[in-house]
C-alpha cells in the first residue's frame, strides 16, 4: 500500500543512563541521525529536565524526530516520521540504538496518508505561496536547547548553544557549565541553576555588602561554600579585610568558575584570601572560639545527598554562633519564600533561638533565574546590632560609588529588609499553615 509518509514508534530499553540524562549529546545525535537519513534539517527543540530526562524534536522538511528519555529506567521513546522516498527513517532508528547503548529495543512502523483513502485535490498551489518569493531556498537548521530548573510544580527554563562546556562528575555533585543565550555563561550543581553571568551580581552583592557595610571595618571573614568566587569578590572590595577566609568542600566548583566564568573567579588569586578545600562543618566545628567578625554561609541548596545538607542542622549554626567575636554577624542565604518556605520559616526560628528573638532579621534580594525570583537571606547578629538602624549611609554610598556596584546600594539596603505581609508573616506566626512546593529534605529542630 502506499503512503503519504512512514511512522516508526521505537521504544529502547537498558540504555545509557548517563547518556540519556545528557541534553547536548541527544540533540547532536538526533540532528546526526536525520542527517543519515538524508533528511533536511530545519530546527532543533531540547529540553533537559531537573533532575532526569531530557525531551526533544528535530524538525525536518520531510516531517520530524522526536525524543522522551527517562534516565533512572534507562529507557527511551522515539517517533519518527518522514515522507517521501527519499529519507529512511530506519537509518535514523539504528543510528540511535547504537549511540544510546540500547540492550535491545523495539519498532512498528506504520503508514500514514493511504493513498488510495485520499483524493487529491485540483489547486492551484503557487497561488498558496508569496508572490514576492523567487524561489524555494533550502531551510537552515536553527537548535533550540534547553536546560530545565524544575520540581513537580514549578520550572525555569534557559536556551544555551547545546554545547556543555564543562563537565565534570566529582566525588560530591555533578557540575556543569552552559553557555545561554538569554543570560550568559550559567553555572549549574546537579541539574539546578547556581548562578549566571547576567544576574549573579544582585545574589553576591546582596550577601556581601549587607553585613560588610552594618559592621564596623570587619577585619576576619569567613565564607562557607560559595566556590564560584562571586561572594569573595565582593567581599574582598571592602579595604577594611584583613584576611577572608573560605571553605569549599567542591574544588571541581572553583575549577570550573575559574576556567569558564572569569568575572566571578576573579579574587581566588588574592593575597588575602585564605582559601581551604575542605568540610565547613568539620571546618567550623574545630574553630576557636570568637575567631570571626563575620561568617557568610553561601551554600547550595540543600536536597537529598547534598554536600550542603549538613549545613542546614541547628548544630552547625550554634557553632558558628561560637565562633563570631562579641560583635559578630552570621548571614546565610535562605532559599525562597515561594519555593522553599518551609526550610526558611524552619531555618529564621532556629536562629532566633541561638542569637536571640530580636537579633534575627531576613531581607530579600531578586534574581531572575532563581526559583520564583524572590530570594532571602538571614541577617543574625551576636550583639543585637540592627541591619538597618546601626547602618553610616554615607559611607555605604560612598562604597557604592567608588566600586559602581550594579543591585546593591544605601536605598536597596533599607528596602531589603522591608518584607511583604506574607513573608512576614510567614516569619512571626508560630501556627501559619505552609504550603509546601518541594519535599523537605532539611529538618531543623
Amino acid at each position: 500500500m502506499e503512503a503519504l509518509g512512514r511512522h516508526i514508534l521505537v521504544e529502547l530499553y537498558n540504555c545509557s543512563p548517563k547518556l540519556l540524562n545528557d541534553v547536548a549529546f541527544i540533540e547532536r545525535e538526533m540532528i546526526k541521525a536525520a542527517d543519515l537519513a538524508n533528511a533536511t534539517l530545519i530546527n532543533s527543540t531540547f529540553h533537559h529536565f531537573s533532575p532526569f530526562g531530557v525531551s526533544g524534536v528535530v524538525v525536518i522538511q520531510e516531517s520530524h524526530l522526536a525524543i522522551h528519555t527517562w534516565p533512572e529506567y534507562g529507557y527511551a521513546a522515539i517517533d519518527l516520521f518522514t515522507c517521501g522516498d527519499s529519507v529512511n527513517p530506519w537509518t535514523a532508528y539504528k543510528h540511535l540504538f547504537k549511540v544510546l547503548e540500547a540492550e535491545h529495543g523495539s519498532a512498528m512502523e506504520m503508514q500514514r496518508g493511504p493513498t488510495e483513502l485520499l483524493e487529491k485535490m485540483s489547486i492551484d498551489l503557487e497561488t498558496l505561496r508569496d508572490s514576492t518569493e523567487e524561489e524555494i531556498l533550502r531551510p537552515k537548521l536553527t537548535r533550540n536547547v534547553w536546560f530545565t530548573d524544575r520540581n513537580e510544580n514549578l520550572a525555569l527554563s534557559l536556551r544555551h548553544t547545546g554545547n556543555v562546556l564543562f563537565r565534570k562528575r566529582s566525588p560530591y555533585q555533578k557540575v556543569e557549565v552552559y553557555e545561554t543565550y538569554g543570560f550568559g555563561r550559567m553555572l549549574a550543581i546537579d541539574n539546578m541553576v547556581m548562578c549566571t553571568e547576567k544576574d549573579e551580581f544582585a545574589y553576591h552583592e546582596m550577601i556581601a555588602h549587607v553585613p560588610m557595610n552594618v559592621l564596623d571595618d570587619p577585619k576576619h571573614v569567613l565564607v562557607i561554600g560559595g566556590g564560584d568566587g562571586g561572594t569573595i569578590r565582593e567581599v574582598l572590595r571592602h579595604s577594611s579585610v584583613e584576611k577572608c577566609t573560605m571553605v569549599e568542600i567542591d574544588e571541581t566548583v572553583i575549577e570550573a568558575s575559574k576556567k569558564y566564568l572569569p568575572s566571578l573567579a576573579s579574587a581566588f588569586g588574592h593575597p588575602k584570601l585564605d582559601l581551604k578545600i575542605m568540610d565547613g562543618v568539620e571546618f567550623v566545628t574545630n574553630c576557636p572560639d570568637e575567631h570571626f567578625d563575620l561568617v557568610i554561609v553561601d551554600s547550595t541548596d540543600p536536597y537529598q545527598d547534598a554536600p550542603s545538607t549538613g549545613l542546614f542542622t541547628e548544630e552547625f549554626y550554634r557553632n558558628v554562633y561560637r565562633i563570631l567575636k562579641p560583635h559578630g554577624v552570621m548571614v546565610t542565604q535562605c532559599e525562597s519564600p515561594y519555593f522553599n518556605a518551609h526550610i526558611l520559616r524552619k531555618a529564621i526560628f532556629a536562629f532566633r533561638r541561638i542569637f536571640g528573638q530580636n537579633n534575627v532579621h531576613l531581607y530579600l534580594a531578586f534574581i531572575p533565574t532563581y526559583p520564583s525570583g524572590m530570594w532571602s537571606f538571614s541577617f543574625s547578629s551576636k550583639d543585637g546590632r540592627h541591619p538597618v538602624e546601626d547602618v553610616d549611609w554615607q559611607k555605604v554610598q560612598h562604597f557604592v560609588d567608588t566600586h559602581q556596584l550594579r543591585y546593591y546600594n544605601a536605598e536597596v539596603h533599607r528596602a531589603a529588609f522591608a518584607l511583604p505581609t506574607m513573608v512576614r508573616e510567614l516569619i512571626t506566626k508560630e501556627d501559619i499553615e505552609v504550603e509546601v512546593y518541594t519535599e523537605s529534605l532539611v529538618d531543623l529542630p
